[in-house]
């Protein structure tokens, strides 16, 4: 079996609740609720989605990463032409200086400094990107036209030669939508740094933000993969192929669960 490995500082492996785990234990409370179908009143029996074993693999594929400390957000701040603060929900205030700083706790020394996102990082649990790096992309607008917010996170990631990790929002799974990372991938058997992640407030939906996002909030989900040379084709499928396919919606029901996934199963530990 490969092996994937978390590696901290003692103080973040001793939170026990909120360190790297296989992300199968978070499935949503609304998917395990669910029922696999009933019958309609026509008595056509609908099947949800709780039977889709692609949908159910993007919930137990890969590892969950948890914020490991309380972050204060304030994004889109204004002040007036005295220096006082202004929160608004979606009306910039056109005198004023936006802003967006991050804050955060750490258990034995209470709120840390503030971290001045338009100046850059001021704090080694912070930091920050300019508009101007990522210049004509869609996360700008998203974002509120300010600096992207980064999440330092405490974990070194390590995998066996030639596998790298891929780093997503956790799919079909996202328990809050006030911020979302820009995703990415890192050779991590290479690579024996932290992996750190900016962040994409959504501005267009809440505008001004001054909220705290918990520790142990999950938002981070890695799925390590083999790197590999590929090379695409394109060609008419065959008359078997064909055939293939004029008689998988008879034999369906289970199908693929039985005959594909049961048989080639990924297991996550």
């Amino acid at each position: 079996m490969l092996k994937i490995e978390f590696s901290a500082h003692e103080h973040y492996v001793s939170l026990k609740e909120d360190t790297p785990k296989p992300i199968k234990i978070n499935i949503p409370e609304w998917f395990k609720k669910l029922e696999h179908g009933k019958k309609d009143k026509n008595f056509s029996y609908q099947k949800t989605i709780k039977g889709c074993i692609p949908f159910l693999e993007t919930l137990t594929s890969g590892y969950l990463l948890k914020t490991v400390v309380d972050y204060k957000l304030e994004h889109g701040i204004h002040k007036d032409k005295e220096g006082n603060r202004i929160i608004s929900t979606k009306n910039p205030v056109k005198e004023s200086n936006p802003t967006t700083k991050f804050y955060n706790a750490i258990e034995d020394s209470g709120w840390g400094s503030a971290v001045d996102m338009m100046g850059g990082s001021l704090n080694p649990n912070g930091g920050a990107h300019g508009p101007n790096q990522v210049k004509g992309s869609p996360f700008i607008k998203t974002n509120g036209n300010l600096p992207f917010n980064k999440i330092i996170n405490p974990w070194t990631i390590k995998t066996p030669k030639g596998y790298s990790c891929l780093f997503l929002n956790p799919l079909n799974n996202t328990q809050q939508d006030y911020f979302s990372i820009i995703p990415g991938i890192v050779h991590t058997d290479k690579y024996d740094q932290e992996v750190n992640f900016p962040i994409i407030i959504n501005h267009e939906k809440y505008g001004n933000l001054d909220l705290m996002i918990s520790k142990g909030t999950p938002y981070v989900q890695v799925i390590p993969f083999k790197r590999d040379d590929w090379q695409m084709t394109i060609k008419s499928k065959s008359t078997k192929d064909k055939l293939k396919n004029l008689f998988w919606p008879l034999l369906f029901l289970n199908n693929y669960k039985n005959r594909i996934f049961n048989k080639d199963k990924t297991t996550w530990i």
